[in-house]
């Protein structure tokens, strides 16, 4: 069966995705991906800065939903894929910076620390333990607290995009928050 973008242009996200789910036909995502393509280029190129490994990242993003989008319960397929999409280009920039620090280590060469980048290099460590700790919430929780805290959005507007009911929202909220701060804690203790 061959499917006709047209024809399926109306489908929501959530359609599409309860007939992916039912049928595994990966035709259905590949029109959801049609749909957020420019939108993860755009993205990946944001944190790439580089157009090539921006669209290798896109077709591994399109890969990893086709594996992991089962295993979650995706609500709000722009928000999830969108935090997939994120967390896969942090990955690649963690593991380009993790092989340039390898390659400036040479034996025999002293090591001189430049006092004015520590609070710079305490920052990113910050942010990148916020990323990571994000991308160990639920999808749920993830995606109201990136609305809530990040986009400053209202209850009511999340309640709008996501089609959670206000109590829903503000119990993801909640949880979200706590759960976030206890992962930072755990993050901060393994770094001492």
């Amino acid at each position: 069966m061959h499917l006709s973008s047209d024809q399926y242009q109306n489908l929501s996200d959530q359609e599409l995705l309860i007939r992916y789910k039912a049928d595994g036909n990966t035709e259905w995502i590949g029109v959801l991906f049609d749909r957020y393509a420019l939108l993860l280029l755009g993205l990946c190129m944001k944190y790439l800065k580089n157009e090539e490994d921006a669209r290798d990242s896109v077709q591994q993003i399109f890969l990893k939903v086709l594996s992991e989008v089962h295993r979650h319960e995706v609500i709000y397929f722009k928000a999830w894929i969108y935090q997939v999409a994120k967390n896969h280009c942090l990955m690649q920039l963690r593991h380009k910076k993790d092989l340039e620090l390898k390659e400036d280590q040479v034996p025999g060469v002293a090591q001189q620390e430049d006092l004015n980048h520590k609070p710079h290099l305490q920052k990113d460590q910050m942010l990148d333990n916020m990323e990571r700790a994000l991308g160990e919430l639920n999808s749920e929780q993830a995606t109201t607290v990136r609305m809530f805290y990040l986009e400053k959005k209202s209850y009511q507007e999340i309640s709008d995009i996501t089609g959670f009911n206000s109590g829903q929202v503000k119990s993801y909220i909640q949880n979200g928050k706590r759960n976030l701060k206890i992962l930072l804690e755990k993050y901060s203790k393994n770094m001492r």
